[in-house]
């Protein structure tokens, strides 16, 4: 008969009989310093990490006797059940769940968690970390050494005090537990201001809570339903083709070069909540129309970068998408510099009023090595009182290719 790994579970009541009873028929058992004392003596212990050279330990004992994996609370909810699901195989595992510090968190706090949102922020990059905890009205975060309450307040903080958004501010509520299921447990409510001053042990989730806000649609905001000037603003039906041509990934870096209004990166932000957009602007005036906008449709991964382009994009996070909606006759520049941080199958789309520009944006990113399409769009909007019809516009994309490997 194969041999099996037991993958668990380890609750805030230790192993349960059954548990107890697996590990103790298993010669070597997998586990963190945290559990050692729970492995019967004469077992061979295999630490947990570095969790490579742990599953070719695990692969080679599997060859002669069964193996336990000792893991806190429910090993497959972001635990190492997925890593051993995808190296050994279902077939070889047998899964023992023990209650999740999830369930005890939000059992402590005597909220309900069927509404809520989960995400790890282990490891990851500063710049996709708003995206993980903004969209969502309740969140529970599992953090790090960097990615801690007191740190995640005050990155929260941070971004809502940039564009003077106090009103949602008050509006979270977030809740701190720490050494679930121990002697020195602790529980602490408060706001981001009074959480983003305090600090907590290592071992710890974090709950963002937030009254929520109605959004009854993604896409379809309306030019008088956004605060503009002079009405410098990418027109409605055109703004819906710009979003069409640039493929908005679910999550990763948008760069919208002269912004004015803010109005395609609002669209972008409310489409997919999950991307981290930077709104480079220079006009004082626009710059207070883009942050008026993030505060009335709560799109705050919309970050407002005050300058201009190509210096203001410098020190920006390598994008994903780029859209160009003016060049203040750097486009050459702009074009040159962002098609070189663009990632890989990254896509860069202009849109041009000018002729003068229709023609000089497809040369310039096509030096650049991106492959390009054009479309013109013209809009004739018709109502019961009168029709009007719109100067065409011309949309260029360009797409940056892997480069084949060698």
């Amino acid at each position: 008969m194969a041999h099996k790994i037991y993958l668990i579970g380890i609750g805030p009541d230790g192993l349960t009989a059954k548990a107890g009873a697996l590990m103790a028929a298993c010669p070597v058992v997998v586990a963190s310093s945290r559990h050692r004392h729970l492995v019967p003596a004469g077992k061979e212990i295999i630490a947990i990490a570095p969790v490579q050279q742990t599953l070719e330990l695990v692969a080679q004992r599997l060859a002669t006797g069964n193996v336990a994996v000792l893991a806190s609370g429910d090993p497959l909810f972001f635990g190492i059940g997925r890593t051993l699901l995808k190296t050994v195989g279902s077939e070889k595992l047998e899964v023992h769940p023990a209650l999740s510090s999830v369930q005890l968190a939000f059992s402590r706090f005597k909220e309900p968690w069927d509404d809520a949102a989960f995400v790890s922020l282990h490891g990851r990059e500063a710049e996709h970390i708003l995206p993980l905890v903004l969209p969502h009205d309740k969140v529970l975060v599992f953090t790090d050494g960097i990615n801690s309450p007191d740190a995640l307040c005050r990155q929260l903080l941070t971004c809502l005090s940039a564009v003077d958004d106090k009103e949602t501010m008050d509006r979270y509520q977030v809740m701190v537990a720490e050494n679930l299921g121990q002697e020195n447990e602790r529980l602490t409510s408060g706001s981001l201001g009074e959480i983003s001053g305090q600090s907590f042990s290592p071992l710890n989730v974090v709950i963002f809570k937030r009254q929520p806000t109605p959004r009854p649609f993604r896409l379809g905001l309306e030019t008088d339903t956004i605060q503009h000037s002079r009405g410098l603003i990418t027109k409605d039906e055109v703004r819906a083709a710009t979003l069409h041509k640039l493929q908005l990934p679910e999550q990763g870096v948008l760069w919208d070069i002269g912004a004015g209004s803010g109005s395609v990166a609002i669209e972008a932000a409310r489409l997919c909540p999950g991307l981290m957009i930077y709104a480079i602007e220079r006009h004082p005036e626009e710059l207070a129309n883009i942050k008026a906008n993030i505060r009335t449709y709560h799109c705050h991964t919309v970050q407002v970068v005050e300058g201009m382009a190509p210096e203001a994009l410098a020190d920006l996070p390598a994008p994903d998408r780029v859209f160009i909606g003016g060049s203040g006759g750097n486009l050459a520049e702009i074009i040159a510099l962002a098609a070189g941080k663009l990632k890989n199958d990254g896509i860069m789309v202009a849109n041009a009023v000018l002729t003068k520009t229709a023609e000089a944006a497809p040369a310039l990113m096509i030096e650049q090595g991106l492959h390009v399409d054009i479309a013109e769009i013209s809009v004739i909007r018709k109502n019961e009182s009168q029709n009007e019809e719109m100067s065409p516009i011309t949309i260029i994309r360009g797409k940056k290719q892997a480069a084949l490997p060698v």
